[in-house]
């Protein structure tokens, strides 16, 4: 995984493999505290993985560009969905939020670049079935 545009060693990463969540972030300050843990919330129901949760967010500064990467279970795609639909969604005051996304078919993976922090801390992967990615 890696940010286009940005030198490998401005980037920290970080990884709950047990979740299949990744991120990277090029940023002025990336506290210690920050990290990736299971989310106790319930995702929204076009969830396609258990939802994901930054630790620490609020604390970054001077975020130049934020990766997120995540697995997705193809088997919970609804019947006759497109994988294609697959995006990820961030959890914000006004509900789920899906940002751009890419998917990887091989790799049964799931990315977000930003040019900033997210809006929310907690992540899923989802289907909409919108066709936007």
């Amino acid at each position: 995984m890696a940010i286009p545009g940005y030198d490998s060693g401005n980037v920290a990463e970080f990884a709950l493999e047990r979740a299949g969540a990744r991120a990277e972030v090029v940023a002025g300050v990336v506290p210690d505290e920050f990290g990736l843990e299971r989310s106790g919330r319930d995702p929204t129901a076009t969830a396609l993985a258990d939802a994901v949760e930054f630790v620490g967010l609020e604390e970054l500064r001077a975020v130049d560009a934020f990766r997120i990467e995540l697995v997705y279970d193809p088997s919970a795609l609804p019947p006759g969905a497109s994988p294609t639909d697959v995006g990820i969604a961030v959890e914000t005051d006004d509900g789920w939020e899906r940002l751009e996304s890419t998917v990887d078919l091989e790799a049964t993976t799931v990315s977000a670049t930003l040019g900033g922090r997210p809006s929310g801390s907690t992540i899923v992967a989802i289907y909409d079935g919108t066709g936007e990615s």
